[in-house]
């Protein structure tokens, strides 16, 4: 009998989509890839076996965000079906038909945020979540993740959808927000009142390298999913730590990545972003895909790889001392005074001006998080977008978590209600991950409009 693949490709380069022709985000970051994969004959190897992406439906994209004023309105075919492709990742190995896959997918999707007026950081649709949340789906929501994105930017989007969630562990290692977008992912946002400590971030100095993203993973990340025991563990690959990238500062090699891969011991990756289309991407791919498959990965080697940018170093003593703080943090979650940090009444709320770099959309939002000792609390969003191309759109929304309590399922039901019948805004939405088929009930607010 034959056995099953250990790795399953999903391979999409989107050769109809791009910001621009030349625009680093574009169809030829997988492409060389692709004829890597050839060259070396990994595609070859009964170990490894290529799928065809699927399609993702509505419900699936309105399971996690809400697309002002709608799905169809921001979301291409491509994003549909990345966001498909992810899915078939995760079915893979949900359904045992490989150990473990590679989602080697674009347009990428860790910046986008649970409200998407457009796109930003390259990404609409964040495709690690309507993953998850589809998994999720299958399990009537009882089902615990961790993601660890190694992107060198900060995953804001995936940070801002699981904020909250506690069966969501979410850890993110990028360069310095003080250095690169989107200028998030501080040692301080770890999560909200249900969630605390469940959002960790390791910001690197501009320049780490291999040994840097190693110890964290080793010291921090390893110990951290022991202790969290998740269903399942995604890799969010972005690959521009690579030292060849051109849109970060950062010295991470192919074979640094790949040894992350073995430490990790993902049963997902999902590619995000790296723009060092020949210098860097067809030699990581490489080097992941042989770890996932436990196939020996020390041959590979990027052609510009400076001498001694392999050699292992001290640490920088600022990432030891980060990690430590974490550490702590992880271990006194449980402890915590959350009123001190939330207060002490019955909402937590922030408020957040965001910009959608890749569109030039300008967002104020003002969002509520219920404090419920029975359920993770439902949220309220209100959201004010404008550009120089359009009027401003204000939208409000009523999202309710997973397994949410009678008492929030009442009060998220009265207050969709009450912003109903506000005349001021444009569109008011009700978003619940457990319901059927229509996960997502949105009403347009009529108002007059100047002509």
């Amino acid at each position: 009998m034959a056995t099953k693949p250990k790795v399953g490709l999903v391979f999409f380069p989107a050769f109809d989509w791009a910001i621009a022709a030349d625009h680093p985000e574009r169809e030829e970051r997988l492409l060389y890839t692709r004829d890597q994969l050839r060259e070396e004959g990994l595609l070859d190897l009964p170990a490894i076996k290529e799928f065809r992406p699927g399609i993702a439906t509505r419900q699936d994209i309105e399971r996690v965000h809400i697309c002002v004023p709608s799905v169809e309105a921001v979301c291409t075919e491509s994003h549909l079906i990345a966001a498909g492709g992810t899915i078939t990742a995760g079915d893979l190995v949900f359904s045992g038909k490989t150990e473990r896959a590679f989602a080697l997918l674009r347009p990428p999707g860790h910046h986008a945020m649970r409200i998407v007026h457009g796109s930003r950081g390259f990404c609409t649709i964040n495709i690690e979540a309507v993953m998850i949340e589809y998994l999720r789906k299958l399990r009537n929501g009882r089902f615990r993740v961790a993601v660890v994105d190694t992107d060198a930017h900060h995953a804001d989007g995936t940070q801002d959808i699981y904020y909250n969630d506690p069966d969501v562990l979410h850890i993110s290692i990028h360069q310095d927000g003080r250095t690169l977008y989107p200028g998030t992912g501080f040692l301080n946002e770890l999560g909200g009142p249900a969630a605390y400590g469940l959002t960790l971030n390791v910001p690197l100095p501009p320049g780490s390298g291999d040994a840097e993203l190693l110890y964290v993973v080793e010291q921090l990340v390893l110990p951290v999913l022991h202790d969290y025991q998740p269903d399942l563990i995604i890799n969010a690959a972005g690959q521009d730590n690579h030292f060849t990238d051109p849109l970060t500062s950062m010295n991470i090699t192919a074979q640094g990545y790949a040894r992350l891969t073995e430490l990790l011991a993902p049963d997902l990756v999902v590619l995000e972003g790296g723009y060092s289309i020949e210098g860097a991407l067809p030699y990581v791919n490489v080097g992941i895909i042989l770890a996932l498959a436990g196939l020996d990965y020390t041959g590979v080697r990027e052609p510009e790889l400076p001498r001694g940018v392999e050699k292992a170093g001290p640490v920088d003593e600022t990432v030891v001392k980060k990690v430590a703080f974490l550490q702590e943090v992880w271990a006194k979650r449980k402890e915590i005074d959350l009123a001190a940090i939330f207060g002490r009444g019955d909402y937590f709320r922030r408020q957040r001006r965001l910009y959608y770099d890749t569109d030039d959309i300008y967002e104020f939002q003002d969002e509520e998080i219920k404090i419920c000792s029975s359920c993770s609390g439902y949220r309220k969003i209100y959201s004010l977008a404008e550009d120089d191309r359009r009027k401003p759109v204000r939208i409000a929304a009523v999202l309710l978590p997973w397994h949410a309590c009678a008492t929030c399922e009442q009060e998220a039901a009265a207050a969709f209600d009450r912003l109903a019948a506000e005349p001021a805004l444009d569109y008011v939405y009700f978003q619940n991950p457990a319901a059927g088929q229509q996960p997502l009930v949105s009403r347009a607010v009529r108002r007059e409009r100047e002509n």
